[in-house]
């Protein structure tokens, strides 16, 4: 790529990269400005712009439509995605004045497009910043869901599904923590430093950490700029993982010396987690279908200083006959749709549909009905996912456990702290929402086999 892409046409080129070509926004993020020399403030202002308008699409196309004379379908790809950057910081930018975004759009407009694109560009923009504070929505009271979907850019059905379940107040709680930005959350590795040492040492980083909310290991950073560049992480002092996370390991409980095995392991930060805090050890199988998610797993692993996971391409979804009860510990953090990292992940929301459902929980079944065959007698087995849903959650649970009644719900209200206490720890499972807990969305429910 050219270095000397501006960044408002850098952000363009991802756009088009993660809508016309179904990238993942975050993945493309990293390629791009892995090949740019922007200073700081560029590369936060080009993440900044990806993630807000992903975050907020429906919205800012709602409210192109409101201004366009010209159907959606009809203006090109690269137009479209230039007046959603445009919306997008005369809406949500304060630092950006109005004549600024309007006047780059327009020179991109002109670039990727013609006079007459970018005379529309200039036109529709002007006439946001005029009437930004206008927009007519949908009515609130007569269509709620529609008002929802459009006020924090949610697809409907998502916004049904919520609503059916939790109610209006809950629902609209819980879009609106999905569209904030959410803290960068670290795990200490305890096998080199205490959570303190840690603590001093991002001092002499420059940057600041303060205690997490649910784990000893855990601790947020603030103004570090890009991760992978510090020295701290380069030295294994630390893995990026939400608390939520963390809380799937501390549940599993692996002990030194045990056989543990992650079925589906990648990137790996439960895996090195689970080494943590087997002090390195024992044994971890770990396990993905895809070999390059493999690689990054053994990368973690050897930055951390770990030398218990033997990490290997392979497909949870096949039963591996020679590890017939053998393990300790199995631990499945199941494919799913991801509905509880929207705040990361925005792209999510737009990459989902009912119609995927299916498939992921026909998936789930299978994976978690191979995985519970390596659970010894007494063994324990977890089931997690980062998503929402009852259908990928306890429905899962209840058909596993009412066709194999050897395995029985486990009371974890031990490995939850005071500020997380709630009704369902005793009967073996938890849901963390974003929206509550201040944490990704997470479900992790425990059950040993009895024989």
């Amino acid at each position: 790529m050219d270095k000397n892409v501006s960044p408002r046409e850098m952000v363009l080129k991802i756009l088009y990269k993660v809508e016309h070509e179904k990238a993942y926004a975050n993945l493309a993020l990293k390629k791009y400005l892995g090949n740019s020399d922007y200073k700081v403030v560029d590369r936060g202002f080009v993440t900044e712009l990806v993630y807000g308008i992903m975050k907020n699409k429906l919205l800012i196309d709602y409210t192109i439509r409101q201004f366009s004379n010209i159907r959606m379908k009809k203006i090109s790809e690269w137009i479209l995605n230039i007046l959603r950057m445009g919306v997008y910081q005369i809406m949500y930018l304060d630092r950006i004045p109005d004549s600024a975004a309007c006047n780059e759009s327009v020179k991109l407009a002109k670039k990727y497009g013609h006079y007459a694109s970018s005379r529309f560009v200039n036109g529709i923009l002007r006439n946001v910043s005029r009437n930004k504070n206008a927009l007519r929505m949908p009515d609130r009271k007569t269509d709620p869901i529609g008002f929802l979907s459009i006020r924090f850019s949610h697809p409907e059905w998502m916004v049904a599904y919520w609503m059916n379940k939790y109610g209006p107040a809950f629902t609209e709680a819980l879009c609106a923590a999905n569209n904030e930005v959410p803290e960068l959350v670290v795990r200490v590795n305890t096998l080199k430093l205490t959570r303190d040492e840690l603590m001093e040492y991002m001092k002499a980083e420059k940057g600041s950490a303060r205690i997490g909310q649910y784990n000893d290991e855990a601790l947020i950073l603030e103004a570090v700029g890009n991760v992978e560049e510090l020295s701290a992480f380069r030295e294994g002092l630390f893995q990026v993982q939400d608390e939520s996370s963390m809380l799937v390991s501390k549940v599993l409980d692996p002990c030194p010396g045990d056989l543990v095995i992650d079925v589906c392991c990648a990137p790996g930060g439960k895996t090195t987690h689970m080494a943590q805090l087997m002090q390195n050890k024992g044994k971890i199988i770990g396990w993905d279908i895809h070999a390059h998610k493999i690689r990054l797993v053994r990368s973690a692993a050897k930055r951390l200083g770990i030398d218990i996971i033997e990490a290997e391409a392979r497909d949870a979804a096949l039963e591996a006959k020679e590890l017939q009860e053998q393990a300790d510990k199995v631990l499945v953090d199941a494919p799913c749709s991801g509905l509880g990292i929207i705040r990361r992940k925005p792209d999510i929301k737009w990459n989902k549909t009912t119609g995927d459902l299916e498939d992921i929980v026909a998936l789930q079944k299978r994976i978690l009905s191979v995985s519970s065959k390596y659970v010894k007698p007494g063994g324990m087995l977890v089931y997690s996912t980062c998503t929402l849903l009852d259908e990928e959650n306890m429905e899962i649970i209840e058909a596993f456990t009412k066709e194999n009644p050897a395995f029985v719900l486990q009371d974890i209200g031990q490995y939850f702290p005071q500020s997380l206490k709630k009704d369902t720890l005793k009967q073996g499972y938890i849901q963390l929402f974003p929206n509550i807990d201040k944490t990704d969305g997470f479900f992790i429910c425990k059950m040993q086999r009895l024989g």
